[in-house]
């Protein structure tokens, strides 16, 4: 009898992997700014594979209230190393003020997925992002495109609203698309970039101080959500869709409406949901001494007006129609 116990026992310890007999693993996500709808998408994902998998997961969110408070997102890093999670997976807002904490993670063995921003220094286990010099290039080819299709001559100025200065994913995704904005149309000139520290209304200002100095802007570059929504708002309030082009980053129900009523051209999506989806399985993966890969690209979608309903388009623009409840 007893051998026979014995033999069953060998066999379900067999039948089941260790994983499924484990407890699940404490996963610290850590956003950019609470208060944009991007990252609010990045935790819809992340919490998703948690609700799916809640024997493999338990996930808690943090984040600073914008991508500006570098300080303060370093200052939670700090605290959530201190509490010592299984994993951290993180959107450092800078590519060198989180390096210090994150090491000392990996020293505690602390699993580290890092997306979205691409750190200075080989201190995270996986590193998941958009390409953005290849999605600033999209962005100038729809410019371009959109021009055409307006009957707009490619002469004259266009004009840049980024985020903030100094950070790599912005400063890839400004250099793309001048780069290729160069190659495609060489007779326009590209302003110097106005900075907006991720602020809605510095973002505004921005964008009529453009069209105010030049008479011949015939276009405006959003680099994300928020300068996305500034450059919206003063094409719509000075009836200039048909007149300057403008394309953003991102969604949020702003830039939304400014696809449908034209008043944008077209948005470069991300995935920002796959990044906290598969960010926290990466997470799980490594804990459990699984092969992951150093480097995933999550890839960039241009939408327009001619897709915007595509379901698959859809789930893009706006992740919170994915969320599990």
């Amino acid at each position: 009898m007893k051998k026979l116990a014995l033999i069953l026992a060998l066999v379900l310890a067999l039948a089941i992997p260790a994983s499924a007999l484990a407890e699940p693993i404490d996963v610290a996500v850590i956003i950019k700014a609470t208060t944009s709808d991007f990252w609010q998408y990045v935790l819809v994902g992340a919490e998703n594979y948690g609700k799916e998998f809640p024997d493999r997961v338990k996930i808690t969110t943090y984040g600073p209230p914008s991508e500006a408070d570098i300080d303060e997102q370093v200052s939670i890093l700090e605290n959530v190393v201190s509490s010592a999670p299984d994993a951290i997976v993180i959107a450092s807002t800078s590519s060198d003020a989180t390096i210090p904490a994150l090491e000392e993670a990996q020293e505690k063995g602390i699993v580290v997925i890092t997306i979205d921003n691409r750190i200075n220094a080989d201190v995270y286990d996986s590193f998941l992002a958009t390409n953005n010099y290849i999605g600033g290039g999209l962005a100038a080819e729809q410019m371009v495109k959109s021009w055409e299709a307006l009957g707009i001559k490619p002469v004259g100025k266009v004009g840049l609203v980024n985020a903030m200065a100094g950070v790599q994913v912005l400063i890839n995704r400004e250099a793309g698309f001048r780069d290729k904005l160069a190659e495609l149309a060489p007779e326009v000139e590209i302003l110097e970039t106005r900075f907006t520290d991720n602020d809605m209304v510095k973002s505004i200002t921005a964008a009529e101080d453009m069209i105010t100095a030049n008479d011949d802007l015939i276009g405006l570059f959003g680099c994300n959500n928020v300068t996305g929504d500034g450059v919206c708002r003063v094409i719509t309030e000075q009836g200039l869709k048909d007149k300057i082009v403008g394309i953003a980053f991102d969604s949020d129900p702003e830039e939304i409406e400014g696809i449908e009523s034209g008043a944008l051209k077209a948005l470069v999506l991300q995935d920002p949901y796959g990044m906290g989806y598969k960010g926290v399985n990466y997470a799980w993966e490594k804990f459990n001494g699984n092969e992951i890969p150093k480097e995933v690209d999550t890839g960039a979608t241009i939408v327009t007006i001619e897709n915007f309903h595509d379901d698959a388009i859809q789930g893009l623009l706006n992740p919170m129609l994915l969320k599990i409840n």
